[in-house]
């Protein structure tokens, strides 16, 4: 199926209400519950479904793995039942969220954007469970639909994936690896990350990098 951004948004919302908002809530609770998360995505951007690599939310890990869900493996502790956004997460434990706020504390600093969070003053997923929401704050400005500019996009790429370069046994294709560099869901140059435009000049620099033979010989 063709990647159409309007529709993957829509549906990515559409997900993120029927999980987040407690089935059980009164009215009252449901509708503010929907509020919340409305203004996450206006502030924070559309639902996704999987990070790029180079993305500050996921990138804290050994870049010889594929990592695009906030997990233990980049540094976060105690997620449960997570919803991810193109520039935040929301994470919903049990309990008094503690571990996962100290575990973001405890996160490396990152060259392009500040990685905070707050507890939401909100019932989400669940009455007893503690939602919070960790944010990518990034030190330059965003696109429209907070897309990620190539001037950050580009740089965070070659930072995560040119100290690698004598692991590779070969050169993986723009095909093969724009899931990893654009983020779920994608179409062949564009994502709800980045921009047609931008991903179109992320390819052409990556052809060109593969094509230096530094990877190895092209992976068919």
């Amino acid at each position: 199926m063709a990647f159409r951004a309007d529709e993957s948004a829509q549906r990515g919302k559409e997900w993120a209400l029927s999980r987040l908002i407690p089935r059980k809530a009164d009215e009252f609770t449901k509708e503010k519950s929907k509020e919340v998360i409305e203004d996450i995505i206006y502030e924070y951007g559309n639902v996704i479904d999987s990070y790029p690599t180079w993305h500050p939310l996921v990138s804290n890990h050994n870049a010889m793995k594929v990592v695009t869900h906030p997990s233990t493996e980049c540094g976060y502790k105690a997620l449960d039942h997570t919803v991810c956004f193109v520039n935040a997460f929301i994470t919903c434990p049990y309990g008094d969220g503690q571990d996962v706020i100290d575990s973001v504390h405890a996160l490396p600093v990152n060259k392009a954007a500040a990685i905070t969070c707050e507890k939401l003053d909100a019932k989400l997923y669940h009455p007893d469970a503690t939602p919070i929401l960790v944010k990518c704050q990034w030190f330059e400005s965003l696109e429209l639909d907070n897309m990620i500019p190539l001037k950050l996009a580009m740089p965070l790429l070659l930072e995560h994936e040119i100290p690698v370069w004598d692991k590779a046994a070969v050169a993986e294709t723009w095909e093969s690896m724009r899931p990893y560099f654009l983020g779920r869901p994608h179409g062949s140059r564009s994502s709800l990350f980045v921009s047609q435009e931008t991903g179109q000049a992320m390819k052409k620099v990556w052809n060109a990098i593969i094509y230096t033979g530094m990877y190895g010989p092209i992976q068919v």
